[in-house]
C-alpha cells in the first residue's frame, strides 16, 4: 500500500496550480481501496469555498494522469474527489488557526487530562500546541499537535452564517 505522503507529494503541485488546495488524501476500504481527495479553493474563505462538480472532475482527471504514470497504489483502486465540506476536518496546524473562534471536537490519540475527546471553540495555536477554550466552563486546554488523532469543525449556525458570508450570501431568515 503506497504512503499517503507520498501520494501528497506527488499530487499536491497539479492541485495547487489548478487554483486549488490539498485538504488531505487518504486510502480508505480493501478490494478495491479508495483515494479520497479533499480540495479547497486557494482563494480563502470557509468550508469548501464554492467547489464544484467540474472542479473535482478537472482535478480527477489532473491528478488520474500522476497517479497512472507514478503508480504509488499497488493494484487498482477508485478515486474520489470531493470538497471538505462546511463541518471539515481540521488537519494541518494552519487549520487550527485559520478556524480559531469556531466550534471544533478533537480526539486524541492518548488520554490528555483524563480524557480523549474534546469539543470547544478553537482559540488558536501556540507553537505545536492546539488551544481550545471547552464547553461548559470547562476552561482552557492546550493540546499537542503531534497527539490529535482526528479533528473536525462543528456545523453551527455561526460557521454556516460566516461560509455564507465569504461566499457573498446572506443566511435566509425564515417568514414569521
Amino acid at each position: 500500500m503506497a504512503a499517503i505522503a507520498q501520494i501528497e507529494r506527488l499530487i499536491e503541485p497539479s492541485v495547487r496550480a489548478l487554483g486549488f488546495g490539498l485538504v488531505r488524501a487518504r486510502l480508505t476500504g480493501r478490494n478495491p481501496p479508495t483515494l479520497q481527495v479533499m480540495i479547497e479553493r486557494l482563494d480563502g474563505g470557509l468550508g469548501d469555498g464554492g467547489i464544484t462538480v467540474d472542479d473535482c472532475a478537472e482535478v480527477s482527471r489532473t491528478i488520474s494522469a500522476i497517479l497512472d504514470v507514478e503508480d504509488p497504489i499497488a493494484g487498482g483502486y477508485q478515486l474520489e474527489v470531493s470538497s471538505p465540506g462546511i463541518d471539515r476536518p481540521l488537519v494541518r496546524l494552519e487549520d487550527y488557526r485559520r478556524f480559531a473562534g469556531h466550534e471544533a471536537k478533537i480526539e486524541m490519540y492518548s488520554m490528555i487530562e483524563g480524557r480523549k475527546r474534546f469539543r470547544g471553540t478553537l482559540v488558536g495555536v501556540d507553537g505545536d500546541r492546539v488551544k481550545i477554550d471547552l464547553k461548559d466552563d470547562e476552561g482552557m486546554s492546550e493540546l499537542p499537535f503531534d497527539g490529535i488523532a482526528a479533528a473536525k469543525l462543528v456545523l453551527t449556525d455561526a460557521l454556516i452564517a460566516q461560509v455564507l458570508k465569504s461566499q457573498g450570501s446572506e443566511p435566509q431568515r425564515p417568514e414569521a
